[in-house]
C-alpha cells in the first residue's frame, strides 16, 4: 500500500517519550521556575548580592529546596532535608551555600544544646517575601497565558494528583 501525501504523519514509535504527561509537567515546571527567578533577580526586596546570584542563574532548582521547606520557625538540617526528599548530606551542601548568601542562619536549638537549627536570616526572610510576590505574579502569568479556567482546572488536578 502506497502512502498518499494526504495521509496524516506517521508519529514515531518512540515518540511517546517527548509526548507524555510527565514530560509536559516538567517543562512546565521548568518554565515556571525560570520565571519566578527572573522576578527574584528585579524584586526591589532581594538584596543586590542575592538579585546578581538569582540573574547569573547561580541559584538554581537545588536551592528552591531551603526556600520551599524550611518553615518560619527554622528546622534542623535533617528535618530540613526530609521535608526536601533530600540526603542529609545534600541538603547541608546547599544550605552552606545558602548560609554563605546570607539567606539562612544557623541558631542553637532550644531543645537540644548540641542541636543547630536552620532559620531564615533577615535576608532570606525578605527573600522569602519576594518568592511569595514572585510566585503569585508567574501563576497570574500563567492564568493570562492558558486562561482562567484551565489553569484552575490544572491546579486542582494537580493537587488531587500530589495527595493520592
Amino acid at each position: 500500500m502506497t502512502k498518499s501525501p494526504l495521509d496524516p504523519p506517521v508519529a514515531p514509535p518512540d515518540g511517546w517519550r517527548h509526548n507524555h504527561l510527565g514530560h509536559w509537567l516538567r517543562l512546565g515546571l521548568e518554565r515556571f521556575d525560570a520565571r519566578v527567578m527572573a522576578l527574584m533577580a528585579q524584586h526591589p526586596g532581594v538584596s543586590l548580592g542575592l538579585s546578581n546570584l538569582a540573574g547569573r542563574g547561580q541559584l538554581t532548582a537545588a536551592h528552591w529546596q531551603v526556600t520551599r521547606h524550611l518553615p518560619p520557625q527554622g528546622a534542623r538540617l535533617t528535618e530540613l532535608a526530609q521535608r526536601a526528599g533530600m540526603s542529609k548530606q545534600a541538603m547541608g551542601t546547599l544550605v552552606n551555600q545558602c548560609e554563605a548568601w546570607g539567606l539562612v542562619q544557623r541558631d542553637a536549638d532550644s531543645l537540644d544544646a548540641r542541636a543547630r537549627r536552620v532559620c531564615f536570616s533577615a535576608t532570606g526572610r525578605a527573600w522569602l517575601a519576594a518568592y511569595q510576590d514572585s510566585v503569585a505574579q508567574a501563576e497570574d502569568e500563567l492564568r493570562s497565558a492558558i486562561g482562567a479556567e484551565v489553569a484552575t482546572v490544572v491546579a486542582l488536578g494537580l493537587e488531587a494528583y500530589s495527595a493520592a
